[in-house]
């Protein structure tokens, strides 16, 4: 087409661009003699060897006065009113010089009036030849300067998303593609929409030669550990990586650039999904009340999503926080909630396909907890409300245990009443040998649960569900690591040999769910979390696909510098999901039924009346002391650090 014309005209050498000019020339010779010959005889003219002699002629004398006057010298894409001058010179001798020859002194064959009318022609033409080059050219010639500067990518994917994406890119201003990456042989060396499919293994070569910045991912059928294999071979390039969501995750039409989102750590961790055990993600919830405490949080929120979509007739969204309940409320209202009638008249109202109840409350709160389970009497209760930010409790303990551990108790003893089938527990990996008070705290609700299941075998079947972080959590690295390169570092770091568990917190809400539906009472589930991940690791890989390097002694011209700061109070290096060795398997493949030891009814509320003593006194010895002797694997840290015994002790 023209464009690309243009642009291979405009990356010829010198030399070639002024003999293109000079042939043009040459051309415009021949086409203004024959042109004067049709007008002066007035019929088209079938040119004859005496008329040859007038185009050599033209050409003999049109050429060195071109040179001389610079005619090829200038950029013509530039040509202005300089220019436009010099020609006018050089066509003013070339109209002398050829006038002479063909109209006073004449050649046989050719009129007279020739040597008058060509010279104007040849004026015209050559001027408009020029005038032209640059108004196509120059424009065209900024927009390719403009564009050399944008982002070179490559789509890694020759396939149907990697041509539909190739096709919005090329719709937009803001990037330039360069090419495709496939691992398919068959594919590399062949052209797709003008734009070449090479190896993967010639990134090193094709990053400086096309100037790539970026790939984008565009395989939303392969497995996870296989966007696993491609991304760490693409991590040590100075290349920024994006990337296609999988086929669930793509609205189903085309392929378009906002479909491309940043490396999200599940990218990462190259763990493929199990797909969910319908009847038990139904057994609980469909046709049911549900009450979901905490349900403004991470884990919460996402609990009342999909119990939402799994239609129980009324969802209790419980939650303390005023702005938290708000949002998680609204979202689910647009999904699940009131439908009026299509001409928005209210005259009509279709039946709400959830019933959503937002309930402010507090798990602490007795009276209201206990009003809240007997005016709507939920048979499942998923309990998620706890502080879990291990500094932040470790800081505020008797605030943490007492949220944890008696607002768990209150919620357990206020769904027992009420009659609740089901009652599950959100724990943590954390609850496992902890090493801090929120872990203590949560361990401590699980064996709450365990000694209530224990003691009497009523309508309630108590459950409690231990995993590990959930990537996107409030308080994730993931998000923080993110924010850290944006601002050019430095990403900070607590030990350099700490890892951690990570699932996504879809899956995670799911799994709860589904273990919940196999409780029988008392029972303690464990999410397999997958293989533990190194935090400095997971650092570096965030920094090297956004196309930066790690600066380091080693690398001391890289981007991002990792430091790190010291653990925090209560943190561990490595976190456990069994207390014991000795996990059970259930009908789902990533949960595990765990045994853990724990204390009788009677002998647990005697540690619980003590340890609400030395709360009342904000005794921070007495409950580090109670929480040793009574939590197996309790290891606490050597300064207490809550503020107000530090204060006191000041």
């Amino acid at each position: 087409d023209r464009g690309f014309a243009a642009a291979t005209l405009l990356h010829m050498p010198r030399a070639a661009k002024r003999l293109f000019a000079v042939l043009v020339d040459i051309a415009l010779c021949a086409l203004t003699v024959w042109l004067a010959l049709c007008l002066r005889l007035e019929h088209w003219v079938q040119l004859t060897p005496a008329h040859s002699l007038a185009i050599m002629g033209a050409v003999l004398i049109a050429l060195p006065l071109f040179i001389r006057f610079g005619l090829y010298r200038a950029i013509f894409r530039y040509a202005g009113w300089n220019a436009m001058i010099s020609l006018a010179q050089a066509m003013v001798l070339y109209a002398l010089f050829y006038a002479t020859v063909f109209t006073v002194i004449g050649i046989p064959g050719v009129p007279r009036t020739v040597g008058v009318i060509q010279p104007l022609l040849l004026l015209v033409t050559v001027g408009f030849s020029r005038v032209l080059v640059r108004y196509w050219l120059g424009g065209l010639y900024r927009s390719l300067l403009q564009r050399e500067h944008l982002p070179g990518i490559l789509i890694y994917g020759a396939g149907v998303a990697g041509r539909q994406l190739a096709a919005a890119l090329s719709r937009g201003s803001e990037h330039r593609l360069v090419g495709f990456l496939d691992d398919d042989d068959q594919l590399q060396g062949n052209s797709l929409d003008g734009r070449t499919v090479y190896d993967p293994a010639e990134l090193a070569q094709l990053i400086p030669n096309l100037g790539v910045t970026d790939v984008l991912l565009a395989l939303p059928s392969i497995t996870r550990q296989r966007r696993l294999d491609i991304l760490d071979a693409l991590r040590h390039f100075p290349v920024r990586v994006r990337t296609l969501p999988g086929m669930s995750d793509l609205a189903a039409g085309r392929v378009t650039m906002s479909d491309v989102r940043e490396l999200d750590i599940e990218d990462l961790l190259g763990r493929d999904p199990v797909m969910p055990d319908i009847a038990l993600l139904n057994n609980l919830i469909r046709g049911k009340v549900v009450a979901v405490t905490g349900a403004g949080g991470s884990i919460g929120s996402e609990l009342c999503r999909q119990i939402a979509a799994y239609q129980p007739h009324t969802l209790l969204l419980v939650e303390n926080s005023e702005f938290a309940l708000y949002q998680i409320h609204r979202e689910l209202e647009s999904l699940f909630g009131d439908e009026a009638d299509a001409t928005g008249s209210g005259a009509v109202e279709a039946e709400p396909v959830v019933r959503l109840v937002p309930l402010l409350a507090s798990v602490q709160d007795e009276a209201r907890m206990i009003q809240i389970m007997q005016a709507w009497r939920p048979e499942t209760v998923y309990h998620a409300a706890a502080y879990k930010h291990v500094p932040l409790v470790e800081h505020n303990p008797v605030q943490g245990l007492r949220n944890n551990v008696w607002g768990t108790w209150v919620c357990a003893r206020a769904a027992q009443d009420a009659g609740t089938s089901n009652f599950v527990l959100i724990s943590t990996d954390k609850a496992v040998r902890p090493t801090n008070v929120m872990g203590a705290s949560k361990r401590l609700a699980e064996m709450v649960l365990q000694a209530m299941a224990a003691q009497a075998a009523g309508v309630t079947t108590f459950a409690m569900v231990r995993f590990g972080n959930v990537l996107g959590s409030s308080g994730s690295v993931v998000p923080l690591f993110r924010e850290q390169i944006q601002n050019g570092g430095p990403i900070t770091l607590t030990h350099p040999d700490i890892t951690r568990y990570f699932m996504t917190i879809p899956e995670a809400a799911q799994l709860v769910i589904q273990a919940g539906a196999m409780a029988h009472g008392g029972d303690v589930f464990v999410l397999d979390m997958g293989e533990p991940v190194r935090i400095i690791d997971l650092a570096q890989r965030m920094v090297e696909l956004s196309g930066l390097q790690v600066k380091s002694e080693q690398n001391p011209t890289g981007d991002i510098e990792i430091q790190i700061t010291g653990l925090r109070p209560g943190e561990k290096l490595y976190e456990e999901l069994l207390i014991g060795d000795n996990p059970q398997p259930t009908q789902h493949a990533r949960i595990l039924r765990a045994h853990e030891i724990f204390k009788p009814w009677d002998e647990l509320h005697e540690v619980l009346s003590m340890l609400d003593t030395a709360m009342q006194a904000h005794d921070m010895r007495s409950i580090r002391a109670l929480l040793t002797q009574n939590i197996h694997g309790y290891r606490a840290a050597d300064d207490i650090v809550d503020w107000v015994h530090s204060n006191k002790m000041a």
